[in-house]
């Protein structure tokens, strides 16, 4: 197919009007809809074949010395297309910025190797607004042919369209990865949000109850002392065997109800920390010989795995040696004379986390108990209060900390605690 010449157009010939009519119908046949990029690029790459009468044209995308076809007028076959640069006639257009026509490219290859099977070419690069050249349109015809002016505009108009789609669509995609971005940081932000109303909700729970339960302790504990003081009277009144069974039995029972009541006062009361930089091995190495003496470490072993290197902390000292006190008795009270109870500092595997395990190879923990263990009142020892763990939980939690207890046949029963890792910790 052949154009009108510029004659011809400047004489208003009828063939030139048909043929100017011919251009403009098929450009405003290319109807480009956001996200529908390869459609679009195929109806230009066949429009521009159609118009010129061009055995084989394509839309190609050109960046770090590859070009990638991202449509084409005859079917390539299945998966990406992409080609070195090095040595094509692309890369004349690309290097050069400017539109080649090339009559017969299999007699002239100063400027490139045309595909196998193809003699004449027209390439024209794809430039944004901007001036930046991305790629190219290019088309070949297996006979050798000779490409008018008209021909080569007509190619850079199509080629301004595909420049224009191709950045429109990427812009259109960088839209879209803001918005999802965006999305998640403000779906992240309202969790955030919704946990910290669930916090100062449980917080202000908490002292609502701690106050009460100062309270109630309070008014308790003055009777069940005066009740312990009449009762060592009369143990020591008490002249037959019967009687001071019945009263020892009483001040036993008193003693764990003084007990008991210490507990709910711990656990009610606000964990107010006084925060300290604290280096893990060496806290729990200075507790061992606490931990040893314990009546329920009788018989028991206590052993103790660190670091190769120190791990810090920031971290309330004597409030995490009542968590291990009662981690350690509590491993202790699940294992058999001679068995030993293992606490273990690790790092998490980002690095950011100390994490301290306690072991214990006794009575596995069935595991419908194991989530309500951190719960108060629950306890899968006779005469526990069911308040050790749910304290330790809370004091965990109160340095932003992660407390989890497993229990299997073949690793025992695992009670970890994680907490964040100083910042002046160094490794």
């Amino acid at each position: 197919m052949t154009l009108p010449s510029g004659d011809d157009i400047a004489l208003g010939s009828p063939r030139a009007w048909q043929q100017a009519q011919r251009i403009l119908e098929v450009l405003s046949s290319l109807n480009y809809r956001a996200g529908e990029l390869d459609r679009y690029l195929h109806e230009i790459a066949s429009g521009l074949s159609q118009l010129l009468g061009l055995d084989w044209s394509v839309v190609t995308l050109c960046q770090d010395g590859k070009e990638k076809v991202m449509a084409s007028s005859l079917d390539m076959g299945e998966g990406e297309h992409i080609y070195s640069l090095h040595g094509l006639l692309t890369e004349t257009v690309v290097r050069s910025g400017q539109t080649l026509a090339v009559e017969d490219a299999l007699a002239c290859q100063e400027y490139g190797q045309p595909p196998e099977g193809y003699a004449s070419y027209l390439g024209v690069p794809l430039r944004t607004s901007q001036g930046e050249v991305i790629g190219t349109i290019c088309s070949f015809c297996v006979l050798s042919r000779h490409f008018l002016e008209e021909e080569m505009r007509v190619a850079e108009l199509f080629a301004e369209r595909a420049a224009t789609a191709i950045n429109d669509y990427n812009l259109y995609q960088q839209q879209r990865q803001f918005n999802e971005v965006l999305e998640a940081e403000v779906a992240k932000r309202t969790e955030e949000l919704r946990a910290t109303q669930t916090k100062l909700i449980e917080q202000e729970r908490l002292a609502a109850i701690g106050e009460f339960a100062a309270t109630i302790v309070h008014e308790i504990r003055n009777p069940v002392t005066t009740i312990m003081m009449g009762l060592n009277y009369f143990k020591k009144k008490s002249v037959t065997a019967p009687d001071r069974e019945r009263v020892a039995l009483a001040i036993d029972e008193a003693y764990r109800l003084q007990n008991l009541l210490n507990e709910i006062l711990h656990y009610a009361k606000p964990q107010i920390l006084q925060l300290e930089e604290i280096e893990l091995n060496s806290l729990i190495q200075k507790m061992l010989s606490v931990l040893r003496e314990m009546p329920e470490a009788v018989e028991r072993k206590i052993e103790f795995i660190p670091t190769s290197s120190g791990v810090t902390i920031m971290g309330d000292k004597d409030k995490l040696k009542q968590v291990l006190i009662n981690l350690v008795r509590n491993g202790c009270e699940a294992i058999a004379p001679g068995e030993a109870v293992t606490c273990e500092v690790e790092l998490s595997k980002d690095l950011r986390q100390a994490c301290l395990q306690i072991r214990n190879d006794g009575t596995i923990i069935p595991s419908h108990i194991l989530p309500k263990l951190t719960q108060p009142f629950c306890s899968t020892k006779s005469g526990g209060t069911g308040l050790g763990l749910a304290i330790v939980k809370r004091i965990v939690d109160a340095h932003n900390g992660i407390f989890s207890i497993k229990s299997a046949r073949e690793t025992g029963t695992i009670a970890s605690i994680y907490i964040p890792l100083s910042t002046n910790n160094k490794l």
